[in-house]
């Protein structure tokens, strides 16, 4: 898949399989994550693998959507060393692209309990956790290419382009 089709055909996936992932599907995630640039090549994250039903189950509790996390196959926390947090997103967005490449589907899960959060994961309350996102293969089978890139961005619910793109 062409990496312009796999940007626009991209989707949020909230429900998935039973099925674990393989590990090298997993890996393959987490390099991509690890691959994003930044700024001045500090690569300020650390992936904080979740495997543990318990540490799972606490940290659901602590993002808005706790199905997203209690569902998935493979969760992740992005964990921050700097409060540079462009960095983080750029290696966030590598992740659910690849993930999506792979046939995974995948959601960014905001955090709206820091500390809790923080204390399930055994880090100091301070820690800067960007966000836990989820993983797992789709209940409902996604094909990106059953459409043209061109067809994907016009179905997309987004705004207009001229009320997001402003020229000087």
């Amino acid at each position: 898949m062409d990496a312009y089709r796999a940007i626009v055909s991209r989707r949020e996936v909230r429900d998935y399989l039973a099925r674990p992932l393989e590990p090298e599907v997993e890996r393959s995630i987490l390099d991509a994550g690890r691959m994003a640039g930044s700024s001045k090549n500090r690569q300020p994250w650390t992936f904080v693998v979740i495997r543990d039903d318990a540490v799972v189950e606490a940290v659901a509790e602590c993002v808005y959507e706790p199905a997203n996390i209690r569902g998935a196959a493979f969760v992740v926390g992005i964990l921050m060393s700097t409060k540079s947090r462009i960095d983080g997103g750029r290696a966030i967005q590598n992740m659910l692209l690849a993930a999506h490449a792979l046939g995974v589907g995948s959601c960014p899960n905001g955090v709206n309990d820091k500390v809790g959060c923080n204390r399930a994961l055994r880090l100091d309350d301070d820690a800067d956790l960007l966000a836990v996102l989820s993983f797992g293969y789709p209940v409902k089978k996604r094909d990106p290419q059953r459409r043209s890139a061109k067809e994907w961005v016009e179905r997309a619910n987004r705004k207009p382009y001229d009320d997001v793109v402003r020229e000087l």
